[in-house]
């Protein structure tokens, strides 16, 4: 089958060719429609996660899966022939579940769920990461109502769905993304927007709340820049980042609660997450698609990428 992998930690993501997953005891095969984007498959194929997991090379990218069950090993019961499933396989020796490939073998008790009624696989597959990244940052941050909650990185995935979710929660959320989203921002409940190519985000925040803010929530920036937006977070707040740059020493002697976000993934957070798309309470991001065969030459180009989310159509 065709796999997008590296031959070691630090490589050059290539299109390969590797042999067929077959189910173990217990396991499941999922021939693989949709496989979502996400910036941990490029630090987790640069070894940023070597000290925590062992791997297997050619280590194939990709957590983020949606696809059809398309076999079964003995004692696997879970799902059965044809089900849609999705879900963020994160599943040690990394690489031995990769989902930039065409076909997946994993555990039935991974982090999976079904496909609603009413939802496409693409759709599905730029859920997992993001979303529930997103309600998990939300559950964990307790009651937002009447909050201030800044939200750097927000014209991302998990951006998009975080500010959906926090302003659901009745907080005035401000978020920082170009000029090209806020509409977009506006329309996920966002009170404002701030655009970081029009002047430094600290200065245009301190002139619109001099009292500071209850909440930061950072997708995006280095120890640096997270420190100069948790500076803006007044006493008694929360300073979270999923990037791990917080010094929650030093910010809890400001008075601050840093927060270094690692995310929970469960299959009944899936299942909520879905259901929450499908019912209208969420909307999915914007999603580009580009082919498997695409996806080395966009891994070589540095930048941000598209908006919202990319989902690689496998397959096609």
């Amino acid at each position: 089958m065709r796999a997008v992998a590296v031959s070691e930690y630090g490589a050059s993501p290539a299109l390969v060719e590797v042999p067929d997953p077959q189910p173990g005891p217990g396991q499941v095969l999922i021939k693989v429609r949709a496989a979502g984007m996400n910036p941990m498959d490029r630090s987790i194929a640069g070894g940023a996660w070597a000290s925590r997991f062992d791997a297997t090379f050619p280590l194939i990218m990709g957590v983020d899966v949606a696809g059809v069950i398309e076999g079964a090993g003995e004692n696997a019961a879970r799902f059965v022939l044809g089900d849609e499933v999705f879900g963020q396989l994160v599943v040690p020796p990394l690489g031995s579940a990769g989902t930039y490939a065409e076909r997946v073998a994993v555990a039935q008790d991974a982090n999976l769920a079904p496909v609603p009624h009413g939802m496409d696989l693409v759709t599905a597959a730029a859920l997992p990461t993001a979303g529930g990244t997103a309600l998990d940052i939300v559950g964990r941050l307790g009651p937002l109502s009447g909050k201030t909650v800044l939200i750097n990185g927000a014209a991302g995935g998990i951006g998009s769905f975080v500010t959906q979710v926090a302003a659901r929660a009745r907080a005035s959320v401000i978020t920082v993304a170009p000029a090209s989203a806020a509409d977009r921002m506006r329309n996920y409940g966002a009170a404002g927007n701030v655009d970081r190519a029009a002047g430094p985000v600290t200065d245009a925040v301190r002139a619109s709340h001099p009292d500071g803010v209850d909440v930061l929530i950072d997708l995006a920036s280095d120890r640096d820049g997270f420190a100069a937006l948790a500076a803006l977070v007044g006493h008694g707040g929360t300073a979270l980042t999923t990037r791990y740059t917080a010094d929650t020493d030093a910010l809890a002697a400001a008075g601050v609660t840093g927060i270094n976000f690692a995310l929970r993934m469960t299959p009944e957070l899936l299942a909520r997450l879905a259901d929450g798309v499908v019912s209208g309470r969420y909307a999915a991001p914007p999603i580009t698609t580009v082919r498997l065969t695409d996806v080395p030459g966009l891994l070589s180009r540095a930048g941000g990428g598209a908006e919202g989310k990319t989902v690689i159509l496998v397959g096609e």
